[in-house]
């Protein structure tokens, strides 16, 4: 809408009238150009000027950091926990090929732009790089012609060393980690081989530390890998020069943490077992239990010989040895036989039987020893020697068995039967239902006299404290503080979002509007104070005719309505 104001007059009659002069509309600045804006900046006091300016250099300042930031590339991670030649060597790479670098702080990783990383890495790896502070079997690569037996055996002991390094370093825990292995030469001649043993270096990650079975796996690990190493052989050290393979010995060690852990999961577990049966009868709530169990960790080895007599003769025996003699001779009573002379000193003749005639009968070993025992002058001694019965039994007592298992069980009072009030109060339970309940827990935790087992069980009311937090008002409790701080991140952004809106912007539009307003009824003002002008033929009023011949006028010469406006402004009389 425009709006139309009148040039004023010199008060001198004889001084030509100023010529009118376009005004320019206050709302419609969008083809102003220029020098709508510098006329509107000049116009402006110095608090909107110091808003707008404020305003202007934030805007500036997010784009420049915008355009900055968007232009700076974004780094990857190339490599990390690098040593130091390595580190040094990959970045000489680096600086040859022209690739932009960065570090981390303190250095533990060196970034490059994240479009060069894979091509980075392999153009590195056709050069080696990294090369890695831990050389393992390919220390044999390059073998030399007429390398002699101590050199391969000392490259042989670098190459498993560095394996071995390899598979301790690939553990989450484990930050670097050092092998020595001591490989004794074994030689034939020696009648004492000398067996080979190692130690293990470990540096953990801040936060980290190994447990038992970690150590036990990395023990077992080196000790796999080399023959005829024994796992106790193998020592493993933090570094801090601490001993973790295995605890020193004596009387005095430490309690094992295992066999605590057991422990305190073995009474848990039984104390879980009465809540689990009692609590279905009694309620949720209305029942604690407290298990001990004394456990023997204590290893025992016992041996044993038995020696049983022979279960007689008709039993099966072992012969463990057998003696028999025999001798026969002629008694020395009995005349000599035969025919005396010179025929009874002949061999004896071929049998005229036939061959095929029958053959004498078979006789068994007691007919032929009877026979012999008739000849006279025969004897015969055995002696027969049988093993004695004996029996070696060992008898290894297993760890972590139960010597004595006590229980302590409280119940709560049941509610009782209501009053004539209707009130229910709780009331003890009976000696049958306690009994009940004790054998109930006798027969859970494997209840046994013989091993000194005791069980005992309280009725008693429990006393329940008060909250602390019931009596605080709603908003010092903890959920309500809780809920608060969860909301109050983003309710804190609406609110700034809203303070800005209604603290900043609207009362500069409320402000420009506000001057705008003001030179439109400046530019009325002027107008309806400017003598009538011939009305035109036709149906508009006065007003409206003057409207058009003000704005007719302040688009013939807007710099002289510009510089009357600026004269109001200033509160010049504009003469």
């Amino acid at each position: 809408m425009s709006a139309v104001a009148e040039v004023p007059v010199a008060p001198n009659p004889a001084a030509p009238v100023a010529m009118p002069v376009p005004i320019p509309d206050a709302a419609n600045t969008g083809s102003g150009g220029a020098a709508s804006w510098q006329q509107r900046i000049a116009a402006m006091d110095s608090s909107q000027r110091m808003r707008w300016g404020a305003g202007a250099a934030l805007l500036v300042v997010a784009v420049v950091a915008a355009v900055v930031f968007s232009r700076q590339p974004d780094y990857r991670v190339l490599f990390s926990n690098l040593g130091d030649k390595d580190a040094g060597a990959i970045v000489a790479q680096l600086s040859q090929m022209n690739v932009p670098y960065r570090y981390t702080e303190g250095g533990g990783a060196i970034l490059v732009p994240s479009n060069q990383v894979h091509d980075t890495r392999l153009r590195l790896a056709t050069q080696g790089l990294p090369k890695g502070s831990v050389a393992g079997f390919e220390v044999m690569d390059n073998s030399k012609f007429g390398i002699t037996q101590f050199q391969e055996r000392v490259n042989y002991q670098r190459a498993l060393e560095g394996e071995l390094t390899r598979s301790i370093q690939g553990l989450s825990a484990v930050q670097d980690a050092r092998v020595h292995l001591a490989l004794p030469n074994q030689n034939g001649f020696f009648r004492e081989q000398q067996k080979p043993s190692a130690s293990v270096i470990v540096n953990l990650h801040p936060g980290h530390m190994l447990d038992r079975a970690q150590i036990a796996g990395i023990v077992h690990l080196v000790a796999s890998s080399v023959p005829e190493l024994a796992p106790n052989s193998v020592s493993v050290l933090d570094d801090s020069g601490k001993l973790l393979s295995q605890q020193p010995d004596g009387k005095d060690s430490p309690i094992d943490i295992q066999q605590l852990m057991y422990q305190q999961q073995l009474e848990k577990q039984y104390a879980q077992r009465i809540l689990d049966i009692l609590e279905p009868v009694v309620g949720v709530g209305n029942v604690k239990a407290q298990v001990t169990a004394d456990l023997d960790f204590s290893q025992s080895e016992s041996t044993s010989e038995l020696h049983a007599p022979n279960q007689g003769q008709q039993a099966s025996s072992a012969v463990r040895s057998q003696q028999m003699l025999e001798s026969s001779g002629a008694p020395k009573d009995l005349p000599p036989t035969g025919t005396p002379g010179a025929m009874t000193n002949q061999p004896p003749q071929a049998a005229a039987a036939p061959i095929n005639g029958p053959g004498q009968p078979l006789r068994t070993a007691e007919e032929q020893q009877r026979d012999f025992m008739q000849i006279p002058g025969s004897k015969r001694e055995v002696v027969t020697n049988y093993e004695v019965d004996k029996t070696i039994r060992v008898t290894r007592n297993s760890t972590g068995g139960i010597r004595r298992m006590t229980a302590a069980v409280v119940v709560n009072y049941l509610p009782g039967a209501p009053n004539e009030e209707g009130v229910v109060t709780p009331a003890p339970i009976t000696e049958q239902q306690q009994a009940q309940m004790l054998a109930l827990v006798r027969e859970t935790i494997g209840f046994n006299a013989e091993r000194g087992d005791s069980v005992n069980l309280m009725n008693a009311p429990f006393q329940k404290d008060e909250d602390p937090e019931a009596n605080l008002p709603w908003w010092q409790q903890a959920e309500s503080v809780a809920s608060a701080r969860s909301i109050a991140w983003p309710v804190g952004l609406v609110l700034a979002a809203l303070i800005l809106m209604f603290g900043v912007v609207r009362p500069l539009v409320k402000m420009r509007r506000k001057k705008e307003q003001q030179q439109l009824d400046l530019l009325e003002a002027e107008a309806l104070d400017r003598p009538a002008l011939p009305q035109k033929a036709g149906d508009q009023p006065p007003e409206q005719l003057r409207l058009e011949q003000a704005r007719s006028l302040a688009k013939q010469n807007p710099i002289a309505v510009a510089n009357i406006i600026k004269n109001w402004v200033n509160g010049t009389d504009g003469s």
